[in-house]
């Protein structure tokens, strides 16, 4: 695809890079209008989302970092090379609700209703995200035959080139998109806080195990553990089981108090 979006003499704007900044600020403003309605500060929650978001990067890439160690020993300046991609969900993840969690706590902000605002936006941010992704070539799709698979040939690509490949990146945009749909409409019908912020680990993590399966072996995801699942596949289906159970067992209660 376009690895750079535009070039101005000397300045490069990678697509990548303007994709992950849209996908950021989408989803800043989508979760502060839901903090807003529900009657949390929305200064305060302006706050939390950028120290979130500082935890996803660093989350995110070190993980990346750790599995690509060779060529980070190697290449140690390209750990900062962020517009190359290499950012994987489940670091950012784990990164983004640490550091959420440590500023709650220490501003006394209700955490549970804080979750369920940063989940109305997360899944925008991730689908805009994953047009990113496609637009750099990383996290590339296996080959495919099918008429609407993709074949790369700007150099700049970090996929290989003049191969028809799945556009798994796509795939996951897609289903992600239809995932805010269902957080959207839940927000308004919850029974208890934080459900929201659970259906959302729990969709996106099955929607994650799923478009792994158009992945390209050759984009290597971690080492290979049961069942021939790469460690980021079996890492997305065990969120979405352990978010799941969570989401049935207060859901059972909450209808139990009723």
């Amino acid at each position: 695809m376009y690895p750079t979006l535009l070039k101005l003499g000397p300045i490069h704007i990678y697509t990548y890079g303007f994709f992950l900044a849209l996908a950021f600020l989408s989803a800043i403003y989508l979760s502060a209008r839901e903090a807003g309605r529900l009657g949390l500060s929305q200064a305060r929650f302006y706050d939390l989302c950028f120290y979130a978001v500082v935890g996803a990067l660093v989350g995110s890439r070190l993980l990346y970092v750790f599995s690509e160690l060779p060529t980070f020993v190697a290449h140690p300046l390209k750990i900062f090379a962020l517009w190359e991609g290499g950012l994987i969900f489940h670091g950012g993840l784990v990164g983004a609700v640490a550091v959420a969690f440590y500023y709650m706590r220490r501003h006394a902000i209700p955490w549970r209703p804080a979750f369920d605002s940063l989940a109305v936006g997360m899944p925008v941010g991730q689908a805009l995200g994953r047009v990113g992704c496609f637009m750099a070539g990383c996290c590339w799709g296996a080959p495919s035959n099918l008429p609407w698979a993709v074949t790369f040939s700007n150099p700049e690509t970090l996929c290989p080139l003049r191969v028809p490949l799945h556009p798994s990146q796509l795939y996951e945009a897609a289903v992600l998109l239809g995932v805010f749909g269902i957080l959207y409409w839940l927000r308004t019908r919850k029974r208890f806080q934080g459900q929201v912020m659970l259906t959302y680990f729990t969709l996106a993590g099955l929607v994650r195990f799923g478009t792994e399966f158009f992945r390209s072996p050759l984009d290597y995801r971690g080492p290979v553990l049961i069942f021939n699942w790469p460690l980021t596949q079996a890492a997305a289906l065990g969120i979405a089981v352990v978010s799941g159970a969570l989401l049935w067992w207060f859901w059972s209660r909450a209808i139990k108090a009723q």
